[in-house]
């Protein structure tokens, strides 16, 4: 049994690093084609804890991880935002990932809302096991990705041992949505026919975009390292200094949000005003020089973060009943098919792209891991698009999956 953090860590560090060379290997790719890597990120943690190879009683990685590297990610994932990138998408694009997020944020209650009324001991559950509190976490991964799922889950406690429900929905419904919007990029002149939309806008963006790689991108060096550390986690010290003060003003100012019954309590968490000015310091500094360093690699070191929080979060997960709830597949389902919808409705009534509605939907539910996948399938040139959106998606996730959280706490109620 491994009880030492420092060798633990080397563990997950070993089971990351073999999830990530097999993905590269051609005997691997039917596999991975099926089973999502970020799944096993969660399922292999939290089998050796199961198995008893790891002994998590005393460890404190997940507090590390979120509290030190989920901000830095946040940090260095915003840090190569170009809202005048964004804007230059045009209407069409921005309006998608807006409609794409609205169905996430609605969508959430509405499933809630409608399985409730076929089983409504479902709202019956207390405390950490509200089911809304474990349903916010797919709300937060479906708006900015495993960042905004970690921030959910600390912000509004769902218990822990019952989250791997929550991530088996996440990650199969999110692919299965995923594999039905890669099939229909193969029949994209029908279906932007049927749209009835211009693809002109396509093809300029596509030669602004392979113009911008070429002028950006840059052997990293020491140097760069350094000044991406520096940036990091100087950023995280003030996230960790201004949290508490806010929250302390918040407090001065409304006493009544000490109230454990007001819908707003969750607003005196640390934890959510710690990752809301990390965000902030990340835009704050995509306004600067500092942006250059995402030439070198930041936001990938971003993602080597955020898959280590991955990682201990899964050594806390019990997946042992995972699939003994139907009724949070069926959740799941609906959320993602009102999603599917809406996105269609708003495509076909100002006439986009699919290009727009498969990115800007992979923008909010898959985040950066899937959103430049799915452009690549237009064209390998497009799929910063993809990331540019992503990073949009990890702006407004904590928000947006707030709100969420918020309306199925009420439906809840």
């Amino acid at each position: 049994m491994l009880v030492s953090d420092a060798v633990v860590f080397g563990a997950l560090a070993l089971v990351l690093g073999l999830i990530f060379y097999t993905r590269q290997l051609d005997f691997f790719k039917r596999f991975y084609s099926i089973v999502p890597a970020v799944l096993l990120c969660y399922l292999i943690p939290s089998l050796l804890v199961s198995s008893g190879v790891i002994d998590t009683t005393d460890s404190n990685l997940y507090t590390i991880a979120s509290r030190y590297l989920l901000p830095a990610a946040l940090i260095l994932m915003t840090l190569s935002i170009d809202l005048k990138a964004i804007v230059a998408l045009g209407p069409k694009a921005l309006i998608l990932f807006v409609t794409a997020t609205l169905g996430i944020i609605l969508g959430g209650p509405l499933a809630l809302f409608l399985i409730s009324l076929l089983d409504p001991s479902l709202l019956g559950l207390e405390g950490p096991q509200e089911l809304w509190r474990g349903l916010a976490t797919i709300a937060g991964s479906w708006i900015g990705g495993g960042a905004n799922q970690a921030t959910m889950l600390e912000v509004f406690g769902y218990e822990r041992s019952l989250y791997g429900s929550m991530v088996l929905v996440d990650i199969i419904v999110a692919n299965i949505w995923l594999a039905i919007l890669m099939m229909s990029t193969s029949k994209k002149k029908e279906i932007d026919r049927w749209l009835k939309a211009d693809t002109k806008a396509i093809d300029a963006l596509q030669q602004k975009v392979e113009h911008y790689q070429n002028e950006h991108s840059r052997v990293t060096s020491t140097f760069d390292l350094m000044g991406i550390f520096a940036i990091a986690f100087t950023g995280v010290g003030l996230a960790h200094f201004m949290a508490p003060r806010i929250v302390g003003i918040l407090l001065l100012s409304f006493p009544q949000l000490e109230n454990p019954d007001n819908v707003f309590t969750s607003l005196t968490s640390e934890f959510l005003w710690m990752v809301v000015v990390a965000t902030a310091i990340g835009i704050g500094a995509s306004f600067t020089k500092m942006k250059k360093y995402e030439g070198a690699g930041a936001s990938k070191l971003g993602s080597i973060f955020i898959y280590i929080l991955v990682a201990t979060i899964g050594m806390q997960m019990n997946l042992v009943d995972a699939l003994s709830h139907p009724e949070l597949f069926a959740i799941g389902l609906i959320w993602i098919s009102f999603h599917a919808l809406l996105l269609i409705v708003v495509a076909k009534l100002i006439k986009a792209p699919l290009f727009f509605l498969a990115v800007g939907s992979q923008a909010n539910v898959g985040g950066a891991a899937s959103a430049p996948i799915i452009a690549s399938e237009f064209h390998p040139a497009l799929s910063s698009v993809g990331i540019l959106l992503a990073v949009l998606g990890y702006v407004v996730g904590t928000i947006g999956a707030y709100l969420c959280a918020i309306l199925m706490q009420g439906i809840s109620l």
